[in-house]
């Protein structure tokens, strides 16, 4: 079959099935499948379609009928620039968490040591490693399977973050300068709510914040100045209505300078704070 009537094909099939994004998700499975650009379909749009490429494009796009995530199925998703891998047992990475990524790379200064909570695909502390010099990393996730994703990712990207199996603070050990993360944060009530994509297929214990969506903070917060060195930052990621409870609770515990940082939507994304004993 032609590349452009292989695509159209998918289309129509993800337009049936109500797929949000159907036309790009068309598009970009068959580009990965046949190791393709956007160009191809303006200008090779005549372009055959190998019998083997065709029936994994086939194969693909039934995958996506059925709600699994492109990240999934392709197996990546870039963030801040960077490839990451990517499967079932991790969060796909998103724009939103970029912001918090940027914010902590304007506290981070080259030597320091960074402590990622909750790290699952590493994304954000291997960002950190790779924009900075000479910076020292530790991730931390309770899920065994998340963590073989991000060291696989560290493999690939050349950096030497260590990866460490712990409930939150339960096996982490020294003090950093900085501390982030991207906690599970969305209220147990609300995500029978969410788009088929994430409450079917991406991890639950990477989702549920419990009752109000708080707890993770809450423990955080409680755990993490033992960690911190004089001065040293706390930055969380937040749901666009938790910036005042997430706010609270830093200023409770005793931290200074805590501030809001908003996403490019303009919606509240990141709480942060300095230890100060």
């Amino acid at each position: 079959m032609e590349y452009k009537k292989l695509f159209e094909w998918g289309q129509t099939k993800l337009q049936n099935a109500g797929i949000e994004e159907a036309t790009l998700d068309a598009r970009l499975l068959l580009e990965f499948v046949c190791g393709t650009d956007r160009n191809t379909l303006l200008v090779h749009g005549e372009r055959p379609v190998a019998e083997e490429e065709q029936r994994r494009y086939e194969e693909y796009i039934g995958k996506r009928e059925s709600r699994i995530p492109l990240q999934y199925i392709t197996g990546e998703q870039e963030f801040m620039g960077l490839p990451f891998m990517v499967n079932e047992n991790v969060l796909i990475p998103r724009q939103d968490t970029e912001t918090l990524t940027e914010e902590a790379l304007r506290n981070l200064h080259d030597g320091m040591s960074v402590l990622d909570m909750c790290t699952g695909s590493g994304c954000i502390l291997l960002s950190l490693l790779n924009y900075t010099n000479d910076c020292v990393g530790v991730g931390v996730d309770i899920s065994e399977k998340a963590l073989a994703v991000a060291e696989e990712n560290n493999r690939r990207l050349g950096k030497n973050a260590v990866f460490l199996q712990s409930n939150l603070f339960e096996n982490v050990e020294g003090k950093f300068d900085v501390i982030v993360s991207n906690p599970p944060y969305i209220p147990s009530e609300v995500i029978p709510t969410l788009m088929e994509e994430v409450k079917t297929y991406e991890p639950m214990s990477a989702l549920d914040g419990k009752e109000d969506g708080l707890y993770f903070y809450r423990e955080i917060v409680k755990q993490a100045g033992a960690y911190l060195n004089r001065g040293g930052r706390l930055l969380f990621e937040i749901g666009c209505e938790q910036a005042e409870d997430v706010s609270k609770l830093l200023v409770d515990a005793g931290y200074k300078d805590v501030q809001v940082i908003k996403d490019l939507a303009g919606l509240d994304r990141v709480v942060t704070g300095s230890y100060v004993p």
